[in-house]
């Protein structure tokens, strides 16, 4: 037996610490781990790590911050979400669907801000995994994650026009959209010829390679050619040293963010809007990994490992991590055997970092911005929107409505509505699966009693009505449900209602069924209560639904053959 499986005699408490918080290294390592694996593991970081490069520059420069800040949120976090992560497979480092909210929080509150923002957010992602409320994270409904993502995908590629065509800005460029199309409009006739073509070339060579060589690194490639082309023919564009002064060649000491209870207000806004979109990209990258590799990933583990991730970047002077996607699905696809490859690509892009630091200075900003171009365009996930725009009216409108409250409004803002949306479409398609019909007889007095078969002679008295409900009795489907049943009429004795096909019941059902009660017991007409599960019986118990009037039965068969020994109706009036 594997050393990493619990005993059958185990605590609960043991089992369940184990089940939700054990990284994956762990497991991993339990299982055995040799020289084999340490060689696919490191075939696949440096892979991911050659990919990663340019990304986190680029993701960086995007988001307001520096380039070097970029490679410290990779390098930092990226190590630590596969060191305690709960994902074999997990990837940490920049994403693009941040770059809107962090270049938000720079802009607002400063550099100081987004550190603090970021470490904010990694305590909370952490109490979020202890607290086990990662398994919530996944009623995120999917035309939101669809709506929002495609959302983020047009604002990047929005940011990144002024560089992609090298204009010049008469004013600063402003964030919002719809506040950026005029100024971006107006500096149009001051498109640089030299900046637009490396742009352009960046974008060839990437979905060229991506078709002719689709194992080669594609992107590194391209911005190795354009920096080349600039350099040699000293192309009049600007570059990563002539913005930023190129990137330093080590890690910074690891220092806490400055604190303050003002500040602390200030950026908790933008804190907790890391914290959701973290939690929701990097459960829905392991989810992705699962997918490729049949593997289940620990949710609890990996929002505790993002969350520590998050505080580690900051320490270290970088910002927002969260599980990627693509770099996860690089690293699968890459052989990798565990977290020892995440582990390693971090390793690699600090020995990039470290050796080739002076080298990224010629780096054109137009070629990074042709990176980001490709990667906005992969984010749209086309064929998933044309499948819910051919689903329904619901599941389309909720998709537009994220989307468009994400490219004009704001991303928290586009999520919570986007949420809002999906559970009243879901509440309306549950109301709808819930049905109540007059009970129709198994004729057989053999048939063996399954909480329908029952006398025939008696359920087509015309004293006794029976009513089977199916689907869960819960506050949507209340109203429709309560007025068929309350069709009862003084004419009839009894009552017999089959909840042997009711999952669930709610406290609005429950108050539904007590008006039906009282409804009942005024007319002297007995309430047979048939086939409740343990859990509903102990609902109608807690709000009162008991009394002489109301008899609870296994089976409408055990309520028909009860209803035989009754000689006579229940008295007028009363209480119930």
């Amino acid at each position: 037996m594997p050393s990493n499986t619990a005993p059958a005699a185990a605590p609960p408490d043991r089992v369940a610490f184990a089940d939700l918080f054990l990284p994956k290294l762990v497991t991993v390592l339990r299982e055995g781990y040799g020289p084999a694996q340490l060689r696919a593991d490191a075939v696949a970081g440096l892979t991911v790590a050659i990919v990663a490069l340019p990304l986190s520059m680029a993701i960086a420069i995007a988001s307001g911050a520096t380039p070097a800040q970029g490679l410290y949120t990779a390098i930092a976090g990226g190590f630590l979400v596969s060191l305690l992560g709960g994902s074999r497979f997990q990837i940490g480092g920049p994403a693009g669907a941040f770059i809107v909210l962090v270049a938000a929080t720079v802009a607002q509150h400063g550099m100081d801000g987004l550190i603090l923002a970021t470490f904010l957010s990694g305590l909370m992602l952490a109490a979020v995994g202890w607290l086990r409320l990662g398994t919530f994270i996944k009623f995120i409904p999917f035309p939101v994650t669809v709506g929002f993502t495609a959302g983020i995908a047009v604002i990047i590629f929005a940011s990144q026009i002024k560089e992609l065509l090298g204009l010049t800005l008469a004013v600063p460029e402003p964030g919002p959209l719809r506040d950026k199309v005029p100024v971006l409009w107006a500096a149009l006739p001051s498109v640089s010829a030299a900046a637009a073509g490396l742009s352009a070339g960046t974008v060839l060579v990437i979905l060229g390679l991506r078709r002719v060589r689709p194992h080669w690194p594609g992107m590194l490639v391209a911005v190795a050619a354009m920096t080349l082309l600039a350099t040699l023919a000293g192309l009049p564009v600007a570059t990563v040293g002539s913005r930023f002064g190129g990137i330093p060649a080590t890690l910074p000491w690891p220092a806490l963010p400055a604190f303050g209870w003002t500040k602390v207000v200030e950026v908790l806004p933008a804190a907790l809007s890391f914290a959701l979109l973290g939690a929701i990209e990097s459960l829905l990258s392991a989810v992705v990994a699962d997918g490729m590799t049949g593997r289940r990933h620990r949710s609890n583990a990996e929002l505790v490992a993002q969350g520590v991730a998050n505080i580690g970047s900051a320490l270290f002077g970088g910002f927002c991590v969260t599980g990627t996607i693509a770099r996860t699905a690089t690293n699968v696809r890459a052989g990798a055997h565990g977290p020892v490859a995440g582990m390693l690509h971090a390793v690699f892009l600090l020995v990039f970092m470290l050796v080739a630091a002076p080298l990224a200075a010629f780096i054109p900003l137009a070629a990074l911005a042709g990176v980001l171009a490709v990667v906005s365009w992969n984010m749209i996930e086309k064929a998933a929107i044309a499948t819910l725009v051919r689903s329904g009216r619901g599941d389309a409108a909720v998709l537009g409505a994220t989307f468009l409250l994400t490219v004009f409004r704001d991303l928290t803002e586009a999520i919570v509505v986007g949420f809002a949306l999906g559970s009243v479409l879901f509440i309306h398609r549950m109301s709808r699966a819930v049905a109540v019909e007059t009970a129709v007889p198994f004729v057989s007095e053999d048939v063996a009693d399954d909480g329908r078969s029952y006398d025939e002679a008696r359920a087509a008295d015309p004293g006794i009505v029976i009513y089977r409900i199916t689907g869960a009795l819960f506050f949507g489907a209340a109203a429709s449900i309560g007025s068929v049943l309350g069709r009862i009429s003084d004419g009839h004795r009894a009552l017999i209602v089959d909840f042997a096909a009711v999952p669930f019941l709610d406290s609005t059902g429950a108050n539904v069924i007590g008006g039906l009660a009282r409804k009942a017991h005024k007319g002297g007409i007995r309430l047979y209560l048939a086939g409740a599960s343990p859990e509903i019986r102990q609902v109608l118990d807690a709000h009162g639904i008991r009394g002489p009037g109301v008899i609870f039965s296994g089976s409408v068969t055990l309520a028909l053959q009860a209803e035989k020994m009754q000689a006579s109706p229940l008295p007028q009036g009363g209480g119930g």
